[in-house]
């Protein structure tokens, strides 16, 4: 601030109001202050403006997920190069960590607070029994909510979601008109909320048309358990004559292991990936997949912190339902 002041030509007190954003000073001085900083290389410290309660210029991200899985997730990879896009832009940083389960996610937020370590954080993986937002709630830290689905009970948490159930009836829609009776979901994680929207829209479509073929498997996201899931389910009895995949990773892994058993995708079994990246293009046949663009999610999340960072209300934000495109790995259903 010393040097600030003797390269500007005021006081250190008007250099602290400049910087600050602060009244007390004309905005030619002010100008005058932040240009000479910029020449002198100045940045803020983060240490003092949260020993000042000014800050910490940190946004916070906790992923409760096994930590095996998330290397060949694209739609994490994606998702996190839109929030760090829009972060950069504030010149705000992003402190990320990985944990074992939501008690261990809602511990890190604690720390977090009373370190003042962060000014918000972004929550991924919305649970059907979610003890998240009431804790972000107690401790006053501004949150968004990616995923989730609107909450009344929660008014000052933001919300971005996107909608699963449209989204899996839409397949649906597809695999039906394809003449498709017996469906296998092969799902991610048990109790996050949009793993319990699909599985429901699911059960919904497939009594709205009297199919009694048709359920959910739950998984870890693995390609391990993907491709076991598959062999087991196209080893049964009454095996289904399509396959729906809640990531790319499983898809392609399923794919691999339905070819393993002798099975011709799409002619005796059609494969559908929820998520669509490079992996459904890189395989043959090339994988029909609902695809979003997920760099976007994540620049609408970071936005969202960032406008309540600045005071603004909390929202609930719509991005665009999924939509998908349909390639080789989809087909008429075989004859029985």
């Amino acid at each position: 601030m010393k040097d600030i002041a003797r390269h500007a030509g005021v006081s250190q007190s008007a250099v602290s109001f400049a910087l600050n954003g602060r009244s007390g000073v004309s905005d030619d001085t002010r100008e005058r202050v932040r240009q000479v900083a910029e020449e002198l290389g100045w940045r803020p410290s983060t240490a003092a403006r949260a020993l000042s309660g000014e800050g910490a210029a940190t946004v916070g991200f906790v992923l409760a997920r096994p930590a095996d899985t998330l290397g060949v997730d694209s739609f994490f990879l994606q998702l996190v190069s839109g929030i760090q896009e829009v972060l950069a832009e504030r010149h705000l940083g992003l402190l990320f960590q990985v944990v074992e389960d939501v008690d261990d996610e809602c511990a890190v937020y604690r720390r977090w607070w009373a370190e003042h370590r962060v000014d918000g954080v972004l929550v991924v993986d919305p649970r059907t029994s979610d003890p998240r937002p009431d804790l972000l709630d107690e401790l006053g830290l501004p949150a968004v909510v990616i995923g989730g689905a609107p909450d009344e009970r929660h008014p000052g948490l933001s919300t971005v979601w996107a909608d699963d159930a449209g989204a899996m009836a839409s397949v649906v829609d597809g695999l039906y008109a394809l003449g498709h009776r017996r469906i296998v979901h092969i799902a991610g994680l048990p109790g996050l909320a949009h793993t319990e929207r699909r599985m429901r829209t699911l059960r919904a479509e497939a009594e709205r048309r009297g199919l009694t073929g048709v359920e959910s498997v739950t998984t870890d996201y693995s390609d391990a358990e993907g491709a076991a899931v598959t062999r087991r389910v196209l080893e049964a009895d009454d095996q289904p004559t399509a396959l729906i995949y809640d990531n790319d990773v499983m898809a392609v892994a399923g794919a691999a292991a339905a070819t393993g058993l002798g099975r011709r995708v799409p002619a005796d079994v059609s494969v559908v990936s929820w998520e669509d990246s490079a992996l459904c293009r890189m395989v043959k046949p090339w994988l029909s997949a609902l695809s979003r663009d997920s760099v976007e999610f994540g620049r609408t999340a970071a936005r969202e912190l960032t406008a309540l960072l600045d005071g603004g209300p909390a929202r609930t934000v719509r991005v665009p339902v999924p939509r998908l495109i349909e390639r080789d790995s989809t087909g008429p259903a075989r004859r029985v």
